[in-house]
């Protein structure tokens, strides 16, 4: 079994999508729009399936927002330096809601940013070295 994509419901799919790829240097990998049930898709990610998992975004017309509740965590991406992967966020426009540094009880760094819906992403500070053995946390 592989983990194949996370789908966020979003209000405007064109302003998520040069988020995911202007903002988090994602790539659009594919759409589809399906009028007759009233959605759209993008599809976005650093790879593809099946070795990458994916982002799915769906619009649904006439929705421009949705309830986040209180079951939603983050999506958590990893990155070299934390610090830098921040500042270019923060230079194309994204919103940096913690800034980078070690985890409550921990050593690993992380840093968090929200996208134009609200969803939160963790950046993980993760080194080559640190890939096969798990975080330092």
């Amino acid at each position: 079994m592989r983990l194949l994509h996370t789908m966020l419901r979003v209000g405007n799919l064109d302003r998520s999508i040069d988020f995911y790829t202007k903002v988090l240097g994602m790539k659009l990998l594919r759409t589809s729009d399906n009028p007759e049930y009233k959605y759209k898709l993008a599809f976005l990610g650093y790879g593809s399936n099946p070795e990458h998992a994916e982002l799915e975004l769906t619009y649904n017309y006439g929705t421009e927002s949705y309830d986040m509740g209180t079951a939603y965590g983050h999506i958590a991406i990893s990155a070299e330096d934390i610090y830098a992967t921040c500042e270019a966020v923060r230079a194309a426009g994204g919103n940096i809601t913690r800034e980078p540094g070690p985890v409550k009880g921990g050593t690993t760094v992380i840093a968090f940013v929200t996208d134009p819906d609200g969803y939160k992403i963790e950046f993980i500070q993760r080194r080559d070295d640190q890939a096969a053995g798990g975080l330092n946390n």
